[in-house]
């Protein structure tokens, strides 16, 4: 079975059940630990009893480290100082043998057992931000992304991931200083650091907006493949990063936050995320299906900051 933790709070549930929902079609056997970061989120997502979910709360989790920091952080900073507590808290509480933490706003096309499996005898994965070059920030952001990461339950996983906790309690920030940024520039280093860290290679884990344009995809046999434009690589499509998405009001989608998304991806990555991700606001916004893709993918081909019109689809 493969473990995988993830965090969020009520405003982003539908980002967190659409997360959950692809996992559940594209992987056999899973379960996923899921940090409610308010009461709201914990309430609704307890009624909801999902299938291989297991819901933990703030109260449950917090101890006195994170509860003396907390009102020093922003809210989305205070998310990314927990970022490996959680990991930590799964490992420790649950025994499994390893565990995977998974953002929110990702989205499964196909298995993520391959990436696990890529971390051989290593106790770490990380993952590159691979970066097409106009919209490279790794001096700022980081070479790699906190998105999915393993930890296996062992002295080497633990010795990294308590490593970073620590860090991440000292200091955790949404600015740039003395060469931090968040949870994320602390990765940096870890190939050199530690003995024990495996740098993920395949292509499938880990596209998103920031490094998109460097593939082209198609779609064979119901599964969506890439195409590494430089090298003609052919891979299948394990996760997105939908990074930036959101449902801006009645009238308007905004699929991601600057950068270049193309058609090609627009047909085969957004609408599938797009669709699941409407149906899980309904009740907010309320859309006639029938029309909806055709109308948004066909007749839009790149509007000024991916920011999709949507209003002659509302009843």
């Amino acid at each position: 079975m493969l473990n995988f933790c993830t965090l969020f709070d009520s405003n982003y549930l539908a980002y967190g059940l659409v997360m959950y929902e692809s996992l559940k079609k594209n992987c056999a056997d899973f379960h996923l630990f899921i940090f409610a970061f308010d009461e709201k989120c914990e309430e609704v997502l307890k009624k909801l009893a999902l299938e291989n979910v297991t819901v933990i709360s703030l109260k449950d989790f917090e101890d006195e480290e994170l509860l003396r920091i907390k009102p020093t952080r922003g809210k989305g900073e205070y998310c990314w100082t927990c970022t490996p507590s959680t990991i930590f808290y799964v490992l420790k509480n649950f025994a499994v043998p390893s565990c995977t933490y998974i953002d929110a706003d990702l989205y499964f096309f196909s298995d993520p057992k391959i990436l696990i499996e890529e971390l051989g005898e290593k106790s770490v994965s990380i993952i590159e931000h691979r970066y097409t070059p106009k919209y490279d920030q790794s001096k700022n952001s980081g070479k790699y992304c906190v998105q999915f990461m393993t930890f296996k339950n062992d002295e080497d996983g633990l010795e990294v991931l308590k490593w970073w906790r620590e860090r991440c309690i000292e200091w955790c920030f949404g600015r740039v200083e003395d060469g931090k940024f968040g949870d994320q520039k602390y990765l940096d280093d870890w190939m050199a650091r530690f003995n024990c860290v495996r740098e993920l290679k395949n292509l499938g884990g880990g596209v998103a907006p920031w490094n998109i344009e460097q593939y082209r995809f198609v779609e064979e046999n119901k599964k969506i493949l890439g195409i590494e434009k430089k090298s003609g690589k052919k891979f299948p499509l394990i996760f997105f990063h939908f990074h930036g998405f959101k449902i801006l009001n009645k009238k308007q989608i905004r699929l991601t936050e600057g950068y270049k998304i193309s058609l090609n991806a627009r047909n085969l990555i957004y609408k599938n995320y797009v669709e699941h991700f409407i149906s899980k606001m309904e009740k907010k916004i309320p859309l006639k299906k029938n029309s909806f893709l055709a109308k948004i993918f066909a007749l839009l081909p790149h509007e000024k900051n991916n920011k999709i019109n949507i209003s002659w689809l509302t009843s």
